[in-house]
């Protein structure tokens, strides 16, 4: 059984059982509790900081009540203004592929998944346009094992250091000028081989974009989308991941006919004495 089919097996067992905690008091005490200090979050709150791309609107909260009503009871309400794609958000194969996946109908199967998290802080360093290479992969196979099936593979560039400096994590902080971005993202090789290859989940990164900054053509959007794909951009706290162990959670907005969407994504660490 995969590192994906174990998981969700226990999620399922989890769920059952909590649906009968009248009757079985004991049991998902045993199997729901997970220690605190596993869990990562690998999500940046949505703000008046939060990133966007150039040419997107960004996140705004429209207050729509704020006080005492006339009846005397408190409320508050607020409207949400942005754009899918900015913070950490998924971009459904739809985003670059016509007739594939949209938000609501990616499969949740491709937003669990074994992480794998692949570190070229070292080279992001040294080139803000640095493409993760194929003997990127490779590398971290000879160290680690082949990537499995249904794995959702993280970038780490070390960009989220940047965060939310807007210019030295886009490389430009000008509404609409996309021709100075800069920043980290997946080769097309390397994709190939991970999507076509290996047959993983998705592909995640810690920059604005799977594709890196000078990309015109976003073809590592291109080969997911026709792949029915989904990718999860701008995640947070990636250093705090381990090379492999962790299963990772995202969850995005379930917004039908969407070409992405704000996402919730975490990741439960290995316990101390399985991590590699």
């Amino acid at each position: 059984m995969s590192s994906l089919s174990r998981f969700t097996s226990a999620v399922l067992v989890a769920i059952t059982l909590g649906g009968c905690a009248a009757s079985r008091k004991a049991a998902p005490d045993a199997i729901l509790e997970i220690d605190p200090a596993r869990i990562v979050d690998l999500t940046y709150s949505f703000g008046p900081d939060t990133i966007y791309w150039p040419t997107a609107q960004p996140f705004r909260l429209q207050r729509v009540a704020f006080g005492r009503t006339p009846s005397g009871y408190f409320y508050y309400s607020n409207n949400i203004i942005a754009a899918e794609h900015g913070g950490t958000h998924l971009d459904a194969p739809m985003h670059f592929a016509e007739g594939r996946y949209t938000t609501e109908q990616v499969p949740l199967s491709s937003c669990i998944g074994p992480g794998v998290v692949i570190d070229v802080r070292r080279q992001a360093a040294s080139d803000p346009d640095y493409l993760v290479s194929e003997d990127d992969v490779k590398n971290w196979e000879r160290s680690y094992g082949t990537i499995p099936p249904g794995a959702i593979v993280i970038m780490n560039s070390g960009w989220g250091r940047r965060w939310p400096d807007k210019k030295r994590y886009l490389g430009t902080d000008l509404p609409g000028d996309v021709a100075n971005l800069h920043f980290p993202g997946w080769s097309r090789q390397a994709a190939e081989l991970l999507i076509h290859q290996r047959r993983v989940a998705a592909l995640a990164v810690d920059t604005p974009s799977i594709d890196y900054g000078q990309s015109r053509d976003f073809i590592v959007h291109q080969i997911l989308g026709q792949a029915n794909k989904p990718a999860f951009e701008n995640l947070a706290n990636v250093d705090q991941l381990p090379p492999t162990g962790a299963t990772i959670i995202a969850l995005p907005m379930k917004i039908e006919g969407g070409s992405g969407g704000p996402t919730r994504i975490i990741a439960v660490l290995p316990a101390r004495d399985q991590r590699r």
